[in-house]
């Protein structure tokens, strides 16, 4: 189901009543709000009157949804954003695109790790697994995890249920994302019992349920939906059958895209299939003559989730269809792709990301060539001289930052150097924004070579003097972030106390002496990512005294990635107070979630069983899904099943109990967002309808 992300999706109230202040285009979002990018359009070019791109989501996807997540002011005009105008600048129309709240909502799943607080067991953050989603949810005596009689015995036969009944859209979506999230069960003869109720939705003659049962086929992560799947995106007989259709739609063919990326990265998927996808995936591609780029891009992400285990296999050529059947082949296809001026620039700013994913696990001297091959390819691109687009470059910057670490090999010191020239450099803002993302993460890696006290040095004097002297470009919060990330890689490793110890005290005094709210936001963030318990009594005090809810939000979410288990009984209150403030309520549940409250699910029922706000339904439905409690599937199931709530808020309610269930400790579309280039979007990777794959709960 389309839903409005988890923690952004429900601030319409909020939204509406920012709408016609100063400040709204300063910040105000949890999440991209209702703009189209640069480039970012599902045409051919940066026109076309179709949605913007927006944040993580909730329910109501189309014409008749809640509306956008961020300030209802910056309404994407008729047309679009003309490629021309950069995410933020001046005239620029739409939510500013350069605030740290859409970079941290796009990748804070990983961060959170909120199941694993949760559930005992799990993998650790930084796994290939964990990255992936795949990780190991034991039972614990202690565990809150809903045991496999309830999915199976309560929630499963409601969806059925549901489904069999049911036509309105939000209902439908919602239940099949949470049939697919939950996963399969076999019938007596062995087949799938969930595969055909997907595959009947392929006809629908309502576009959104069509679509999102083609991506609930990959969700779903069974390898006997690889014909299916292939025959969408490829639009050939067997996809135009299912679909019913002459043609098999493009927003169809790209959700189907989208969802044989999700079937690769499947640990129970064969090589033979991972080839075969990825070679569908390439083969779509080279022969889109569609005048939208949503298909392209949606191929272009899901290869960076494939990564094929055979890092040389003979190219087999015969029908003239592109084949890849190796590592290489996929690693050298995208650098083509890249460096090809005749492709779209809004398809090659997602080639950088999907190449530096296709890096992870190759032996090390294969890795430190490629990873040369690549960096000495991108850095001349970040300079003054480049003439790429800004799409391009703000994704350069990130994956460089996927890319380096903190030895002293020659690339990495040119990587480290070209970050660090990055705001002095770069045309664009965000690009300037995002190297402060960058250096935090590259800096928490240690590398292969030898050496980390010069780039230590280097990382840690970058970040910070952004964040001391970077009031004026703007750079701070997310010079702040990047001390967070930072802090957080190097805490993985021993002997490095003294330096811990001083991130965060230069946090700590920023995160004081800060009264902008955004940024108090962001510091706050900062503070939890380094886990720094000094700067519990200073987000409390902050806590007590800010107004704003969105930072108060950020502050309740920092005191649980904190583990500060003695402002329970505060962040309880704040529940309680926070019924009809719909963007509090979500985050400060979460942080409760995070420190393991047994008794937040106990209240937020009540909530939803005394609420005749469709809201503040919403609001408490995320927030019961997202802490995924055992207690959480009862009143779920009420409020599915009632006859007396609308039919969006039992949508919802259907989302959550996927979320509930889910086989995966991340969110399933986490693994697409993370580390991504969020501005270069189609309407079906993020929109402001709530229809792009990244929107949907």
């Amino acid at each position: 189901m389309k839903a409005h992300v988890l923690t952004l999706a429900l601030s319409l109230v909020t939204s509406l009543a920012l709408a016609n202040t100063p400040c709204a285009h300063g910040g105000q979002y949890r999440g991209p709000g209702d703009t189209v990018p640069p480039g970012g359009s599902g045409t051919g070019g940066g026109g076309g009157g179709t949605p913007g791109p927006t944040g993580p989501s909730g329910p109501g996807s189309g014409p008749d949804s809640p509306g956008p997540t961020g300030p209802a002011n910056p309404s994407t005009p008729p047309g679009g954003v003309s490629r021309g105008i950069s995410p933020g600048s001046l005239g620029s129309p739409g939510p500013d695109l350069t605030s740290w709240t859409f970079w941290w909502e796009f990748n804070k799943e990983a961060f959170l790790n909120l199941k694993t607080a949760l559930h005992i067991g799990g993998t650790t953050t930084g796994s290939d697994n964990w990255f992936l989603g795949h990780g190991v949810q034991e039972q614990g005596k202690r565990s809150l995890r809903p045991t496999e009689a309830q999915i199976r015995g309560q929630v499963v036969p409601a969806l059925l249920r549901t489904l069999e009944t049911e036509t309105n859209n939000d209902i439908v979506t919602g239940a099949l994302i949470a049939l697919a999230k939950i996963g399969d069960v076999h019938s007596e003869d062995g087949g799938s019992l969930f595969l055909p109720i997907l595959e009947q939705e392929l006809s629908n003659a309502n576009q959104e349920i069509a679509e999102t049962a083609a991506v609930s086929l990959g969700i779903l992560a069974n390898s006997a939906a690889i014909d299916l799947l292939e025959g969408l995106v490829l639009d050939t007989p067997l996809g135009r059958t299912r679909a019913e259709r002459r043609e098999v739609p493009v927003r169809t063919r790209a959700f189907a895209a989208f969802g044989l990326g999700l079937v690769g990265a499947a640990p129970e998927t064969t090589e033979a299939q991972r080839q075969r996808i990825v070679t569908a995936l390439v083969t779509a591609v080279e022969t889109d003559d569609t005048s939208s780029r949503d298909l392209q891009v949606a191929c272009l992400v899901s290869l960076g989730l494939v990564p094929l285990h055979d890092l040389d296999a003979p190219v087999v050529e015969g029908d003239g269809r592109a084949r890849v059947h190796s590592r290489t082949d996929q690693i050298d296809w995208l650098l083509a792709f890249l460096r090809d001026e005749k492709r779209h620039d809004l398809v090659r700013a997602h080639a950088p990301t999907a190449l530096v994913r296709l890096l992870e696990g190759l032996p090390v001297e294969r890795y430190e060539t490629l990873k040369a091959t690549l960096a000495t390819d991108w850095i001349p691109r970040l300079g003054k001289r480049s003439k790429d687009p800004d799409a391009l470059v703000q994704s350069i910057v990130l994956a460089l930052g996927l890319l380096g670490d903190l030895d002293a090999d020659p690339i990495d010191r040119e990587i480290r150097a070209a970050l660090a020239a990055t705001p002095r450099t770069a045309k664009n803002r965000l690009a300037r924004n995002f190297s402060f993302i960058a250096m935090g993460q590259l800096a928490g890696r240690s590398g292969t070579g030898a050496d980390l006290e010069e780039g230590l040095r280097e990382a840690r004097r970058f970040l910070s003097e952004g964040l001391a002297r970077g009031k004026m470009s703007g750079v701070k919060p997310w010079a702040g972030l990047g001390l967070g990330l930072f802090g957080r890689g190097l805490a993985q490793r021993s002997g490095h106390e003294g330096t811990l110890s001083e991130l965060g005290a230069s946090l700590r005094t920023a995160l004081e002496e800060e009264r902008s709210p955004r940024l108090v936001g962001a510091y706050a963030i900062a503070c939890g990512l380094l886990r720094d318990q000094e700067s519990e009594a200073i987000l409390l005090e902050k806590l007590a005294r800010i107004q704003d809810d969105e930072t108060r939000g950020y502050l309740a979410v920092a005191l649980g990635l904190l583990g500060a288990r003695d402002t329970i009984p505060t962040l309880q209150a704040l529940v309680a107070d926070s019924a009809y403030r719909h963007d509090l309520l979500k985050q400060v549940a979460v942080a409760l979630g995070l420190l393991g409250d047994k008794e937040v699910v106990a209240s937020l029922a009540r909530m939803l069983a005394t609420s005749k706000s469709l809201a503040t339904q919403a609001a408490v439905s995320s927030a019961l899904g997202a802490i995924g409690d055992t207690h959480s599937i009862e009143p779920l199931l009420g409020l599915l099943e009632s006859t007396d709530v609308t039919d969006r808020a039992r949508g919802f309610a259907a989302a959550a109990l996927g979320i509930v269930g889910d086989k995966e400790l991340l969110r399933w579309n986490a693994k697409i967002a993370a580390d991504l280039n969020y501005t270069a979007a189609t309407t079906t990777l993020n929109d402001s309808g709530g229809t792009g794959i990244l929107n949907i709960l």
